[in-house]
């Protein structure tokens, strides 16, 4: 269950990302990381996951 939700929500983060991207018309969100497009597009995935997985670990912890 926390797998699934994870992956559909990683995807829908980079999805968000990059239609933020295309609305802007750049390529790359910073420079700090050259040739992996900065911080944002490393961690866009991690943003909406993580906080979606905790929520859902502290709801299963209440049943298990």
């Amino acid at each position: 269950l926390a797998g699934c939700a994870g992956a559909l929500t990683a995807t829908v983060g980079d999805l968000l990302e990059s239609g933020i991207k295309r609305d802007l018309s750049i390529k790359d969100m910073g420079t700090i990381l050259p040739g992996h497009g900065g911080m944002l597009d490393r961690l866009d995935a991690v943003l909406i996951t993580a906080p979606l997985l905790w929520c859902v670990l502290e709801i299963l912890k209440r049943f298990l």
